[in-house]
């Protein structure tokens, strides 16, 4: 799927930042984001990859991430047209392999209880998964 390759660039960028991420996180109920990213300071940040211009115009539920993160990013391929992407969120160009920051995504930090809960999901989500790897019984 073209949105889980610019995920995996997306991915392996942050990891240069110090930033661990979950694909396919659920925050909550009912939403299920691309990309989560914990950073080295406890940052989050919520991006969303989108592989084209259809993929984006039917993507009604993108505001609702926004109390979620302390950032908010699309990731989109050089062929994208960004200018249809909102100008005061975060840009990430990205591929397969690699991606860049080209637009930081203003800040806007979680309150310190939602910071905490989505933490621990985070952990426990990240944990599940790697134990899923390990024993897939369970």
């Amino acid at each position: 799927m073209p949105g889980q390759l610019l995920a995996r660039g997306v991915c392996r960028h942050l990891a240069g930042h110090d930033f661990v991420c979950v694909e396919e996180f659920t925050p909550e109920r009912g939403r299920r984001v691309d990309v989560m990213a914990l950073g080295p300071k406890g940052e989050i940040w919520v991006i969303e990859c989108k592989s084209s211009r259809a993929d984006f115009m039917s993507d009604g539920k993108w505001e609702g991430y926004l109390d979620w993160c302390d950032r908010y990013f699309w990731a989109v391929d050089e062929a994208f047209p960004s200018e249809l992407l909102p100008a005061d969120t975060g840009l990430i160009m990205a591929d397969a392999y690699d991606a860049e920051i080209i637009r930081m995504a203003p800040e806007d930090k979680l309150p310190a209880a939602r910071r905490t809960a989505l933490t621990r999901r985070f952990a426990r989500h990240a944990a599940r998964r790697l134990q899923a790897l390990r024993d897939p019984v369970l």
